[in-house]
């Protein structure tokens, strides 16, 4: 029996493809395995199907969302990763770095260099910096 609704998994598999690159979501979803792939499948029907799959929040806003609420996490891997869909959702380097300032405010300055050091890392390799 299947975990997820195909539907939704569908629409989320596009969007999550949109936001963080075909490549990339194809990849990752090729190397799921038996013990993976349940989670795989489930994470993108729900948090992209369902998550992301309305249009009441456009991706832009939902891709600054995205980093302010992981930044103050801390899950830097991730961060890494949805800063260089917020730039496919297109936001600028100049809003990563108000998002940076706000998660250095209400998180800290540690967390705030964390931030930076990933997200230069990330405008470098896009060209932005």
């Amino acid at each position: 029996m299947s975990t997820f609704d195909e539907d939704l998994f569908l629409k989320g598999l596009s969007q999550r493809k949109a936001t963080l690159g075909a490549e990339y979501v194809t990849q990752n979803l090729a190397a799921a395995d038996d013990f993976t792939r349940p989670f795989q499948e489930a994470m993108t029907a729900w948090c992209w199907g369902f998550g992301w799959g309305d249009d009441v929040i456009d991706p832009k806003t939902r891709s600054m969302m995205n980093l302010s609420m992981i930044g103050a996490l801390g899950k830097m891997h991730e961060w890494e990763l949805h800063c260089k869909g917020a730039l496919n959702n297109g936001v600028t380097a100049e809003e990563i770095r108000a998002i940076i300032h706000v998660i250095g405010i209400y998180c800290g300055v540690p967390q705030a260099l964390e931030c930076f050091r990933a997200a230069r890392k990330v405008l470098t390799e896009a060209g932005q910096l």
